[in-house]
């Protein structure tokens, strides 16, 4: 772009028809000079030209910039809508527990006329729900926090937006920084959502219907954002094949991307994929073997102690479902049975990379007597069924080490479960339904970490 500070003018004071083309982009040059009927000095410059589209090194950081704020955008989104969904059940929850308030005190201000026994159980069951109150609070905070973030976000983005239109406006170490700063408050913010305790079970949503009755499908919960494969293994027994996609949209229109021909075959459908490898049980014994896709080779086996396998402590529907690998927000686990704990739930925590055992927890639940099993934030979630009005009937978590019978109803729409495993990463639970791939969405009563939390 050409300024032009006033035209020339002669000695006489008219202006000099004449004028020589300066390239503008040489930088500040003088045109013409001359000096006016009252002595005054006139000149006429070039400015520089100023392309607002090319591509010099601010243009791209400032795009890249925009660029990021955008994927934190969607982000901040998603996180919205899970935390808007969880706070509509708080709400609700709160407003029982303040019903339950009023009603005790109404009976406390008259227990005098009713029974002994029948007070000191309500008055029990307040003391229990009374610790709740201080954490509705927090999540009500925590869920105005979201909001905030939303705003910022976009009042970033519209700043971002108009510096791409005049370079130079805003400085641009000072926006970077302010890039970082939220990113760095919105990664702490997740992780304060990150666990919590399952108290709604939702869908499910039917993906695709394929293959056998029984089966595994699933996805990486430590793989980057950019990075969906799905992997799917059709029946419990009698195969060795693995098939891969590199979407869900390629998984439901059948666009298979690989074949891995695994040396041993499997037992069950209670596989895992977790960080590139799969980890299955090796069929007629209890030994775990861990597959890596990259290398296509074994990198460990190792035997599941005392672990019952063929069908001696399957889940309810059988298909040599003895051991079951999963994996949450903590690590890689396996769910199984053994003779020295009267063939009752055992949990192992296991070393990803040597299937060693690092710790175990022994429950008190029958493993013949459950459907399908979970982990979510280290506590393992337990099926009374397989079949039709299936329910979440017994939790333990290996943080406290206790146990607690749930009651969380989810719909088996095709009647028959044969996996159900948690992905972290998704925040759903994967299923194989009767030939159908599912999923199903859940709700977590996130417990919030404060700065005073030890």
């Amino acid at each position: 772009m050409t300024d032009l500070i006033q035209p020339p003018h002669s000695a006489s004071g008219r202006t000099d028809p004449k004028r020589t083309q300066i390239s503008p982009k040489e930088g500040w040059q003088v045109y013409s000079s001359a000096q006016d009927p009252d002595g005054r000095c006139i000149c006429t410059v070039v400015a520089p030209e100023q392309n607002l589209c090319s591509r010099d090194a601010k243009s791209r950081q400032l795009r890249q910039l925009l660029e990021k704020v955008q994927n934190m955008s969607q982000s901040i989104e998603v996180l919205n809508l899970r935390t808007q969904r969880d706070f509509q059940y708080v709400l609700k929850m709160e407003t029982q527990m303040k019903g339950l308030k009023a009603k005790f005190r109404q009976i406390e201000d008259d227990r005098k006329t009713l029974m002994t026994k029948h007070f000191q159980e309500l008055k029990e069951k307040m003391d229990e729900l009374l610790p709740l109150i201080p954490v509705l609070e927090q999540y009500k905070t925590d869920a105005k926090l979201i909001t905030q973030f939303k705003e910022e976000i976009r009042n970033l983005s519209a700043v971002l937006t108009g510096i791409q239109e005049e370079i130079g406006a805003y400085d641009y170490e000072e926006l970077h920084q302010r890039v970082l700063s939220l990113e760095t408050r919105l990664r702490d913010c997740m992780k304060k959502l990150t666990c919590g305790k399952l108290m709604k079970i939702t869908g499910p949503i039917t993906v695709k219907t394929s293959g056998t009755r029984f089966g595994a499908w699933m996805t990486d919960p430590l793989a980057s954002e950019k990075n969906n494969r799905v992997w799917y293994m059709d029946s419990y027994t009698n195969n060795k094949i693995v098939r891969e996609y590199k979407s869900i949209a390629d998984f439901v229109s059948g666009a298979e991307s690989r074949t891995y021909n695994l040396p041993f075959k499997w037992a069950g459908t209670n596989h895992v994929v977790y960080n590139g490898s799969l980890y299955f049980n090796k069929y007629q014994s209890n030994i775990i073997i861990k597959y890596s896709f990259d290398m296509g080779r074994v990198l460990a086996q190792r035997s599941l102690e005392y672990a019952g396998f063929h069908n001696v402590y399957p889940y309810t529907w059988g298909g040599f479902s003895d051991i079951d690998l999963m994996a949450d927000e903590i690590g890689l686990w396996a769910v199984y049975a053994t003779n020295q704990n009267a063939g009752n739930i055992v949990i192992s925590q296991l070393n990803q990379d040597t299937l060693e055992v690092m710790k175990s927890w022994s429950t008190g639940y029958p493993k013949r007597s459950a459907g399908e099993s979970f982990m979510i934030c280290g506590t393992l979630y337990v099926t009374n069924s397989h079949l039709t009005g299936a329910k979440v009937y017994y939790s333990y978590s290996t943080k406290t080490s206790t146990y607690e019978y749930t009651d969380i109803p989810f719909h088996n729409q095709y009647f028959h479960i044969s996996m159900l495993d948690y992905n972290a990463r998704d925040r759903a639970l994967y299923a194989w339904n009767n030939g159908h791939q599912v999923l199903f969405n859940v709700t977590l009563f996130h417990i919030i970490k404060t700065e005073d939390d030890t």
